[in-house]
């Protein structure tokens, strides 16, 4: 059941892959530029999961300037998968979540948070297909999407590609543009290749022992919510 697709073109977009079904991933959407937007609808976007929180959805200087008639036809969600200024989740991960070795805490400590997360890919199912983000589409992005190919049915070998590839992506944006503040930096391959091959490694166990469907349904997801999320990420679902 090898759904996973490869990466989006979208004008502006940055770190932006098919994942699974009607579920697409990228980094922040400030970058789309217009024609983007109009791309991402054509390839049947209609809503966008913004997993970031609340402070963190602004428009750069360097960002393009994008007129309200670009997003005509898409709905924007704010659904967060933590809460801001968590003493405890902080503690653990630092100013943000940037390793999966702390994706089962982010699941422990905010699950209804992650069940917002699928309640609103529930929602859309009906509306076309769903583009899921947070700041580098890596790692918050990486923890929904890995859940994401769990419920498509994929194999291991693409849930850990899932996250290498979008890692790399992020990394050679690094490359290119320069990282956004000193908690990240440009990694060469001989650095960055083993750091993904046991990140790759630690994605697929954490979602393989979170068992995503009885999670979802354990902490609030109704049957009739996860059948829409179900027909989402099924593959040939894209619309």
């Amino acid at each position: 059941m090898e759904n996973a697709g490869g990466a989006m073109d979208w004008d502006g977009a940055v770190n932006a892959w098919h994942v699974a079904g009607g579920v697409y991933r990228m980094g922040r959407r400030e970058w789309l530029t217009e024609e983007g937007w109009r791309q991402a609808y054509d390839a049947g976007i209609r809503t966008v999961v913004d997993l970031r929180n609340a402070a963190e959805a602004r428009r750069r200087g360097t960002d393009p300037v994008v007129s309200a008639a670009a997003l005509h036809g898409m709905e924007v969600v704010s659904a967060p998968t933590e809460e801001s200024h968590h003493a405890q989740f902080a503690a653990l991960t630092g100013p943000y979540l940037n390793d999966p070795a702390y994706y089962p805490d982010n699941a422990r400590l905010f699950p209804h948070r992650l069940v917002a997360v699928f309640r609103a890919f529930a929602d859309a199912a009906d509306r076309g297909n769903v583009v899921l983000h947070c700041a580098a589409g890596r790692d918050r992005s990486g923890l929904v999407a890995a859940m994401v190919q769990d419920l498509a049915g994929d194999p291991d070998h693409l849930i850990a590609e899932g996250y290498r590839r979008a890692a790399r992506g992020i990394n050679e944006r690094y490359r290119t543009h320069g990282p956004p503040h000193d908690r990240e930096r440009y990694l060469d391959d001989d650095e960055l290749a083993p750091l993904l091959e046991q990140r790759g490694k630690a994605v697929v166990e954490f979602v393989r022992n979170l068992d995503t469907r009885a999670y979802l349904l354990k902490n609030g997801l109704s049957p009739a919510e996860l059948d829409a999320v179900l027909s989402l990420c099924a593959p040939g679902a894209a619309r």
